[in-house]
């Protein structure tokens, strides 16, 4: 894309760029990507489906609008999905047309943006994940940089500043339909079953283009903490600074303060921190794991939400065979292995008791035996751990020792 763009930029600021926008192949390359990611349906209650048995029709209509500059993005459906930790998260959910208008945009900023991002940020960027982020801490730690500011941005997404942003957006774009575009997605009215509002500030969770630019708006973090010498690790919002002492532990924190309150952020005073991770009950949490008295451990939440996923798989009243069963808690917890595989491995014998106690709970069911039956030695001894394992299912603790000894 950036060969594509090259003729367009002077100074380090890209201009003509809304003809790559809505441009038929760009077009047709953000639809499949949105169509590859599903989701449901925004306000105009238009499925994926539905704009899939018309696709050739409907991006040539946004082709056509957004070259005219008649293209106005329909408000955002907000929906509320629980935490892991209690309470609900916003999430915000664009017609399928601006998922794909979105995407179109993205594609065409984010090589741009990629040119200027540094090395300590690793979420939603091309080839870097939270695999990636987990590494780094890790090297960082063996480095010796135990004493760690723990940081967390209180409701981050819902308040960057319009403002801000679009001025950081400007340094590098110059395409004034560009910027009216996002402008006009960052105005987005939002809907819930109750009230219809105009934001003033923050880009919705769950839009295309937000993760995007919420890394442009915090790139100036990552710039000012690496000029100083810090070695921060960052995930979207979620990042660590690690360093060599308390005192530059402080230090960094205090920098951090400064940034954010220049920017119209807040860090959360409960969950943000300074702590020595070697230490007993002065560890952090990043990315799922729980770093503590050098341990790589899973964290709480994450169990919580493990078991909740297996408990909504294994309900006693299902009615479903063990074969069927497996079969569906099989690759969820494959999945779940190979992140969390590296976390010490007591944690994983546990997870397997509790996941064959909920089969175990439901073959009770099915062959008429009473709770007491289930709560007894007896029920081990005519399901015992040899016939889940002869069933095939996958079993985390056995994964985790053969992991071991690979290594």
């Amino acid at each position: 894309m950036l060969a594509a763009l090259g003729n367009g930029v002077t100074g380090g600021k890209w201009y003509s760029l809304m003809d790559k926008v809505y441009a038929p192949r760009t077009l047709e390359a953000a639809w499949q990507r949105v169509q590859a990611n599903a989701g449901a349906h925004g306000i105009d209650r238009m499925s994926v489906e539905v704009f899939a048995a018309n696709a050739p029709r409907y991006l040539a209509e946004l082709s056509q609008a957004i070259r005219a500059g008649s293209y106005v993005p329909q408000a955002v459906r907000r929906v509320y999905i629980p935490k892991a930790g209690g309470g609900q998260r916003p999430l915000g959910t664009p017609t399928v047309k601006d998922r794909v208008v979105q995407a179109a945009l993205k594609s065409v900023l984010e090589p741009i943006f990629e040119r200027e991002f540094i090395e300590s940020s690793y979420g939603f960027r091309p080839r870097r994940g939270c695999k990636d982020a987990l590494r780094e801490v890790q090297r960082q730690l063996d480095a010796g940089r135990v004493w760690v500011v723990d940081a967390d941005l209180k409701s981050y997404f819902d308040t960057i500043s319009h403002e801000m942003l679009m001025e950081k957006l400007k340094r590098h774009i110059a395409d004034s339909k560009v910027l009216q575009l996002i402008e006009r997605y960052l105005k987005q009215d939002i809907v819930t079953q109750a009230e219809r509002w105009s934001p003033i500030m923050g880009t919705p969770q769950g839009a295309v283009l937000s993760p995007l630019l919420a890394n442009v708006y915090l790139h100036d973090l990552d710039e000012e903490m690496a000029k100083a010498g810090y070695k921060m690790v960052r995930y979207a919002d979620d990042f660590v600074v690690l360093c060599e002492s308390q005192e530059e532990a402080q230090a960094a924190l205090e920098r951090i303060r400064e940034w954010v309150q220049a920017h119209e952020l807040v860090l959360h005073p409960d969950k943000t921190h300074v702590g020595n991770c070697q230490e007993q009950g002065q560890g952090f949490d990043f990315l799922g794991y729980r770093f503590e008295a050098g341990q790589r451990l899973i964290r709480r939440k994450s169990q919580q939400a493990f078991r909740d996923k297996v408990k909504a798989l294994t309900r006693r009243s299902c009615g479903q065979s063990l074969e069927y069963l497996t079969a569906r808690l099989n690759p969820m917890l494959k999945g779940w292995f190979v992140y969390f595989k590296h976390a010490q491995a007591r944690i994983f014998g546990t997870l397997d008791a509790f996941i064959r106690r909920r089969l175990r709970s439901i073959l009770c069911k099915q062959n008429k035996l009473g709770y007491y039956y289930n709560s007894s030695k007896t029920i081990h001894q005519r399901w015992p751990n040899a016939f889940f394992a002869q069933v095939g299912l996958f079993a985390l603790y056995e994964a985790r020792l053969a992991a071991s000894r690979s290594r």
